[in-house]
């Protein structure tokens, strides 16, 4: 079988053919280059012209005079305040009920009247109780007779015995019959005990110290000991106490704190802006919530204003130490960056200069600092976002601001910052 021959088949190229290609492609190289050089170019007079801006920019702001506030660092106490969130409680709550079964002829306090313990309150229809009593005494008037009678026969049988006119078993049931005489003669002074006990249950008493809430009987109904309600409750509210919670890990603080000695409490309006009572820490629960992570604790207060009221919302602060000559600033002063924590201080030169600080604590206003600032410098307290390190500054003092911040509510501890716990 015979092949077609492809290269019989290909037209011959012309001679001018050969001499176009070469040219085409030089053209493009030299067009290519050419593209390439301007970009560069242009690229390269950007990136000088952004440097020269830049620079033109940092000058300027360095010659810039900027207006800040400051503050001076000062050395002073400072008491140092955890904070949580509580509810008052009556230092006793008891409500009173009948101990015996009757009718209510007198209620004798009037609500919310201020009662002293063993007060009567109210008072039980006292007849039958006291036809009890008269009953029991009849019947111990009686079997005291028998009881003595029956001792006289028995000395007379003791005699006859020993003259063998009557036999011993004579003597001994004598004997025995006065034994159970003695036996329920202590029955019916028992049961004129049980009636004078029950006539004194009648009179209805207060138990505590305290105040009276609603009445919740009123005369003429029948009452029973079994009832589950009672007549009145009864709250002591002088002292009372304070219930607040704490994170948990101020626990070993607090425990330490405490062993040295008796920790103030504060309590203070549910905004924060009025102390209502100053007490003592009293207790800290025996365990932790683990669903809140919180321990409990109670604090006593004296209430003589009656400011505090059971289940009333407060926030408690708790005076755990007292940093002494502490280093103090503004806690405004404080700023956050990559690094950590930091300030600026007013050079000599009216230059502003970054200083690492490291911050033991905030106490409402106040910035506790123990590393970073020396007493007497000038920290900027507004105007920071506006500064660079070097800036030129116009220093003026913080209107109506305290050296070293204001002592305030507290506002825990910086986060992050070293030595966060007293």
């Amino acid at each position: 079988m015979m092949h077609d021959d492809p290269m019989a088949t290909t037209p011959p190229l012309s001679p001018g053919a050969h001499r176009r290609f070469p040219v085409t492609r030089v053209v493009l190289l030299v067009l290519l280059v050419a593209v390439v050089g301007a970009t560069a170019w242009a690229l390269s007079a950007r990136q000088h012209a952004a440097q020269a801006t830049a620079a033109a920019a940092a000058s300027a702001a360095n010659n810039r005079v900027t207006s800040v506030l400051t503050a001076q660092v000062t050395q002073r106490d400072v008491p140092v305040w955890l904070e949580g969130l509580g509810n008052v409680a009556a230092f006793y709550t008891v409500t009173v009920k009948t101990q015996v079964d009757g009718r209510i002829d007198k209620v004798l306090f009037t609500e919310g009247q201020h009662v002293k313990k063993g007060e009567v309150l109210a008072q039980i229809d006292p007849r039958p109780f006291a036809i009890q009593l008269a009953s029991a005494q009849a019947a111990y008037a009686r079997d005291m007779a028998n009881l003595k009678n029956a001792r006289v026969n028995l000395d007379r049988y003791k005699t006859l015995v020993q003259q063998n006119l009557i036999a011993v078993q004579q003597m001994t049931d004598q004997q025995a019959s006065v034994a159970q005489l003695e036996a329920q003669v202590q029955a019916d002074q028992a049961q004129i005990d049980s009636a004078k006990l029950n006539l004194d249950y009648a009179r209805i008493v207060s138990p505590i110290d305290g105040v009276t809430g609603v009445r919740l009987v009123d005369p003429g109904n029948v009452v029973h000991a079994a009832d589950a309600t009672g007549l009145v409750v009864v709250a002591q509210l002088d002292p009372i106490a304070v219930f607040f919670t704490l994170p948990e890990d101020d626990l070993a603080a607090v425990h330490d704190a405490m062993a040295k000695g008796d920790l103030t409490v504060e309590a203070m309006s549910r905004n924060g802006d009025k102390a209502i009572g100053q007490g003592k820490l009293a207790v800290i629960d025996n365990e932790i919530n683990q669903a809140t992570a919180t321990i409990r604790l109670k604090a006593i207060f004296p209430n003589p204003q009656g400011l505090l009221w059971p289940n009333q919302f407060v926030k408690a602060r708790l005076r755990l130490a007292t940093r002494k000559n502490a280093i103090v600033a503004p806690a405004a002063v404080v700023q956050h960056g990559p690094q950590g924590t930091f300030a600026y201080v007013v050079g000599s030169d009216s230059t502003a200069v970054v200083r690492p600080v490291t911050v033991d604590a905030i106490q409402g206003e106040t910035a506790i600092v123990t590393k970073g600032l020396a007493l007497g410098e000038q920290v900027v307290t507004d105007g920071q976002a506006q500064l660079r390190p070097g800036a030129r500054v116009s220093a003026k003092p913080a209107p109506s601001a305290k050296p070293g911040g204001g002592e305030g509510a507290p506002q825990g501890n910086v986060p992050g910052a070293p030595g966060d716990r007293p």
